[in-house]
């Protein structure tokens, strides 16, 4: 799912017009990004965590040159911790799941 699709379901379910909801939705996550880069943690409840966390620095190898150690540096990512209704959900998949195809090679 595209934030564009996200959109227009919100705008067919709603009948307010895509401008707005898409507005709505990209200030909801410029909002998450704020408050990311400024180190807190975003927390909407029956979805998620959304955290920073500092990745250790870390000795890599280079598949293509195996010999031949790779300094990886410290780095701030972002976790995500799913809710306890969405990890419910999602679990029911287990036995049901199949990943979709990967795209054709050109």
């Amino acid at each position: 799912m595209t934030k564009r699709d996200l959109v227009i379901r919100i705008s067919n379910e709603t009948n307010m017009i895509q401008q707005d909801v898409l507005m709505v939705v990209q200030k909801t996550l410029d909002y998450i990004t704020e408050a990311l880069v400024k180190g807190e943690t975003v927390e909407l409840r029956n979805f998620g965590v959304f955290e920073v966390k500092l990745r250790k620095p870390r000795v890599g190898r280079n598949p293509n040159d195996p010999g031949k150690d790779v300094q990886i540096p410290a780095r701030a990512v972002v976790k995500f911790k799913p809710g306890k209704e969405m990890r419910e959900e999602v679990l029911r998949l287990t036995t049901t799941y199949k990943p979709p195809a990967p795209p054709p090679a050109n």
